[in-house]
């Protein structure tokens, strides 16, 4: 009887899973997820939220006859230790990017030709492979979004892998213990993430357009945090939003799209800019980061995303780009600080996102505009006119009423901080 391996990365969950459904066509399957201590203290939010959807997903293989086999240790050593043990032939994962994925995947490759175990990478991580689409001059990658977005769109893209209906793990393996899932902001899972999936197609999608920047309304998807885990199929929610001619929202997965392309060719995307000549105006401000990092710029609307993001490990998309041009564009401090803060609250932070939208924000990134600036009072008064979204962040500020919670010029006699830099009157934020 044959036996595959899947180790499980980044893509948890069973429907549209490549890299499961390639493992299935063997008469045994091990479902394998390898928790590396390396990885464990990058952010509280995502290791618990990781929990989350590990115990979702023994649940839901459990309920096809097989388990999910946990591990701990160096991801490379654990799986071929499992693979010899179950006497697996093949071990299949999804392909990613990252510096520390094309590690293991290449490491694996080696270890897994040493045993005499073949190794297939597959896709499933988004919904066109970060290599398969070249821009026609010439390039590893697509560096502006619209001629990427055009050839994206005009792919083809794949079918839709099957979710398996029966798992038959061998005998003898011992399953492993998962850790506490805990509690917090979330709920982990590809149980979740289809409950979302289902009510954000009935509710919420058709109206994205024209509601995506309301940020008291949050009127986003929230699905983020499932796609990063792999707990949703990019590409099963970007067939569904074409059928909802959601084209705004299908825009939006692109976008995600685009960000791996870019970093399968820079893998150093975190630290080392695009456009280095756009990396050298930075000023060192201790304080201003801290302030910043705690929610105490004195600019409301700054603010507000910042406490939001402590307090749900998320953060509204239109106050991550006004809270990370205030950072880099009006205190001038480095990009990398602020990236890293995000890396560490986010739920649905990812090395290509994360990083790719921050150097987009300051500038040194791809963006055919790298010098525009998000002045944080006009983007208030357009995005928050009420003060709705600052309030329910900031109390301090709850008794001030309508847009005036936007002036900081005017929030005089209250516990709030004034603003950090010399814009603290109103014709200087006005006119910047």
């Amino acid at each position: 009887m044959s036996t595959a391996v899947v180790l499980l990365t980044r893509d948890l969950r069973l429907h549209d899973n490549p890299a499961l459904a390639a493992a299935c066509a063997a008469d045994r399957v091990v479902p394998l997820y390898v928790l590396d201590p390396s990885l464990a203290d990058l952010s509280p939010n995502r290791t618990r939220f990781l929990h989350q959807c590990l115990a979702d997903l023994r649940e839901n293989l459990r309920g096809l006859g097989g388990d999910l086999i946990v591990r701990t240790g160096d991801p490379v050593a654990e799986t071929i230790k499992v693979a010899r043990e179950a006497e697996a032939t093949t071990i299949t994962m999804a392909k990613d990017v990252s510096r520390y994925a094309v590690r293991r995947e290449r490491r694996l490759k080696e270890e897994g030709e040493r045993h005499r175990i073949g190794v297939e990478l597959h896709p499933g991580l988004t919904v066109v492979e970060p290599g398969d689409l070249r821009p026609g001059g010439g390039g590893d990658c697509y560096k502006v979004f619209t001629p990427y977005y055009r050839a994206w769109s005009a792919r083809q893209w794949r079918s839709e892998a099957a979710t398996p209906k029966r798992i038959t793990l061998p005998d003898g393996l011992t399953a492993g213990r998962l850790p506490a899932p805990g509690d917090g902001p979330g709920e982990g899972g590809e149980s979740a993430a289809r409950r979302r999936l289902t009510s954000w197609l009935r509710h919420g999608i058709g109206e994205y357009g024209d509601t995506h920047d309301d940020m008291p309304g949050d009127a986003t998807s929230r699905l983020s945090p499932y796609l990063r885990f792999g707990c949703l199929s990019p590409l099963t929610l970007a067939e569904a939003s074409r059928k909802h001619d959601a084209d705004p929202f299908v825009r939006q997965l692109c976008w995600r799209d685009f960000y791996y392309q870019v970093a399968r060719v820079n893998p150093k995307l975190s630290t080392e800019a695009l456009r280095p000549a756009a990396d050298n105006q930075w000023r060192t401000d201790d304080d201003g980061l801290k302030h910043w990092q705690d929610g105490l710029t004195g600019v409301p609307i700054v603010d507000a995303g910042m406490r939001q993001l402590r307090e749900e490990g998320w953060m509204h998309n239109r106050a991550r780009l006004i809270t990370a041009a205030f950072l880099t564009k009006h205190l001038g401090i480095d990009w990398r600080p602020g990236a890293a803060w995000f890396f560490k609250w986010l739920l649905d932070g990812d090395v290509p996102n994360n990083s790719g939208n921050w150097q987009w924000t300051a500038g040194t990134g791809n963006d055919t505009r790298p010098y525009r600036r998000f002045n944080p009072i006009r983007q208030a008064l357009r995005f928050d006119p009420d003060g709705v979204y600052v309030r329910r962040y900031v109390p301090e500020l709850k008794a001030i009423e309508g847009p005036a919670v936007h002036q900081p010029w005017r929030l005089t006699g209250l516990d709030y901080p004034k603003p950090l830099e010399s814009h603290r009157d109103e014709a200087v934020w006005l006119r910047d």
